[in-house]
């Protein structure tokens, strides 16, 4: 919490103020205190009240009091709300093991729905970015809040050989330094920026990382995770297949020529275009736990169409909040008037005469 008029806080005087003017009219009425034949009957004609009874509306008071002038600094809150300006790169494994059928037809074609599904779902002004790696990294679509552009990419997804993680996130860094000033691209000196340690640090722009294997070629995504972690972007990193790898098939139109499954199988259209085990690799889950870690995201496991589905819809979640200073001064307000208003309603109540 901060205070936008913290020279205020000179108001909380009027407490103390308060109290020894109370002390200073106690000590007045003891001097001129009257002698009287009996006490008893000075007391039986007084209502009764206990010390609590007396105390009670005092402390309530004051602390209304309190409350009051703690509003007249304008204190104002860091609260989480809803973004509607992120930034989403998402990037998708476009590698040979991506024809893999242990999830039906098979992974590309998975991922594709998912990501079809993910983009149509969003709302208000985020933008999306796509980034397809294989060997190398490429950004398809530039960030922006219009779809089809984007749905139009995501259909055309081909495999290739390697699996470049590490320069996929390098490049969705570069994506989000293109729009975002404060993010400076990959290769510009950071000068004094640290990597972020609470939640308000992060920049409100985040990279999706979706694979199914490990990182063979480029830069390692370790090295990559402490270049976004030290721009403030959060990486969210998704596995994605079973333990269990099935036979390689893609079709034609899911193959770029320099796959080493596009000459294989059947040759032909459909299914069967290409086949074979080599291409399936196990997915690196530490490496793709420590980026998350890193950054500030998270990882998660999707090994059908259905959690992987779940996991995209539930991102938004995740990132698409942002830290806002909000001034909560009527809240002060009221607290203190409650408070007040409780303490002279109690004090009349106790202190009412005897009912005739």
């Amino acid at each position: 919490m901060s205070l936008s008029w913290p020279w205020a806080l000179l108001a909380l005087l009027v407490v103390p103020l308060l109290l020894l003017a109370r002390w200073l009219l106690n000590r007045r009425r003891k001097r001129t205190a009257i002698t009287v034949s009996s006490v008893a009957l000075i007391r039986a004609a007084l209502p009764g009240r206990t010390a609590w009874r007396r105390r009670i509306p005092v402390f309530l008071f004051l602390a209304g009091l309190l409350a009051v002038a703690g509003a007249i600094t304008r204190p104002q809150a860091s609260v989480a709300v809803p973004s509607n300006n992120t930034t989403i790169l998402l990037a998708i494994d476009v590698s040979g093991s991506m024809c893999n059928t242990d999830i039906a037809p098979n992974r590309l074609a998975v991922a594709v729905d998912a990501a079809r599904e993910f983009v149509e779902a969003q709302e208000g002004d985020t933008k999306i970015g796509l980034v397809a790696f294989s060997g190398i990294a490429g950004l398809l679509v530039a960030p922006t809040s219009e779809k089809q552009p984007l749905l139009d990419a995501i259909d055309t997804l081909k495999t290739s050989r390697g699996t470049a993680i590490g320069q996929a996130i390098l490049t969705s860094v570069d994506a989000i330094a293109e729009i975002n000033p404060d993010v400076p691209a990959t290769g510009a000196e950071l000068g004094g920026t640290t990597t972020p340690d609470q939640q308000q640090d992060y920049e409100p722009d985040t990279i999706v990382v979706l694979t199914d294997g490990s990182n063979t070629t480029g830069v390692d995504p370790v090295t990559a995770a402490q270049e976004a972690a030290a721009r403030r972007l959060r990486v969210y990193t998704i596995g994605f297949g079973t333990t269990e790898p099935q036979q390689l098939v893609c079709t034609a139109d899911q193959v770029n020529g320099d796959s080493p499954f596009g000459n294989r199988g059947n040759g032909g259209g459909g299914f069967g275009a290409g086949g074979g085990r080599g291409g399936a690799r196990e997915i690196d889950e530490e490496a793709l736990t420590q980026v998350a870690d890193l950054t500030g995201g998270r990882y998660f496991k999707a090994e059908d169409a259905e959690q992987l589905t779940d996991v995209l819809g539930d991102l938004p979640s995740e990132f698409g909040v942002t830290t806002q200073d909000v001034e909560i001064s009527s809240w002060f307000l009221l607290a203190g008037f409650l408070l007040a208003a409780s303490g002279v309603t109690l004090s009349l109540w106790w202190n009412r005469g005897p009912r005739p």
